[in-house]
């Protein structure tokens, strides 16, 4: 079985395209495995919830997903963010309301659980340095963990007996073999990266090999950008897409 690991899409279609159009030439998709916030922030929300569907899928709830139908509060989002949230809420129809409302905050799949933020908060924690690893270690059961929401990515590995937990680039194109401990990783950002590389980024799980490859793929950010402009969302989240930030 293959599952394509996808995090934070954020309405970018021509990049969550991108990123199954590169999966399928790789070997094909079993499964995707979406880690939260398919919305907010691009141009095509509505698109990105249809093209998810299509795929024999799991998904978790993001922040921006649930902000989008008024599950939480937006007033801890920045005012980009915001305003973006509530332009998507805008565009939004009854179906794909009810399909972001439902979704859950975790999935155990197999020898997985699947997160936005963190098993220990799943909707706003960033698990971005050893300490907030350490302690999310405590909150699940399956030898290993995936998360989004910081849009980079990372893997942290928990050496129980040492009371410590390294921290490590996911790297691209390189087999990360899933045999040696606890783990917390994170595949990056599809439809908004935060890493210097405005390239999607994403992952492919290969049960039989026991291991995850992270890929970046190219994409036309220029398109997106137009979108973007032409629904009038805010300036600072159409540039920041050509710098990977």
């Amino acid at each position: 079985m293959r599952a394509v690991i996808v995090a934070d899409i954020h309405s970018n279609l021509d990049a969550f395209q991108s990123v199954l159009r590169d999966a399928e030439a790789r070997g094909g998709v079993d499964e995707v495995w979406c880690l939260g916030d398919i919305v907010g922030y691009g141009p095509q929300p509505r698109e990105c919830i249809a093209l998810l569907k299509e795929y024999n899928h799991l998904c978790v709830a993001g922040n921006h997903d649930w902000a989008a139908v008024g599950k939480i509060d937006i007033s801890d989002f920045n005012s980009y963010a915001a305003e973006a949230c509530m332009w998507t809420s805008q565009q939004l129809q009854q179906g794909e309301k009810e399909y972001l409302t439902n979704l859950p905050l975790h999935v155990f799949k197999d020898d997985f659980t699947l997160a936005h933020g963190s098993p220990r908060e799943p909707i706003w924690e960033y698990v971005v340095s050893h300490a907030s690893a350490w302690e999310n270690f405590r909150h699940f059961k399956t030898p290993f963990c995936l998360i989004g929401h910081s849009h980079l990515p990372l893997v942290f590995q928990e050496l129980k007996d040492k009371g410590e937990v390294i921290l490590r680039t996911l790297p691209e194109g390189l087999p990360f073999s899933l045999g040696e401990g606890r783990l917390i990783i994170n595949p990056g950002g599809v439809g908004q990266p935060r890493d210097g590389d405005p390239r999607a980024g994403y992952a492919i799980y290969n049960d039989s090999q026991k291991c995850i490859v992270h890929y970046r793929v190219p994409y036309d950010i220029a398109s997106t950008q137009q979108k973007m402009e032409r629904a009038g969302l805010p300036s600072l989240l159409i540039e920041r897409l050509s710098y990977g930030r």
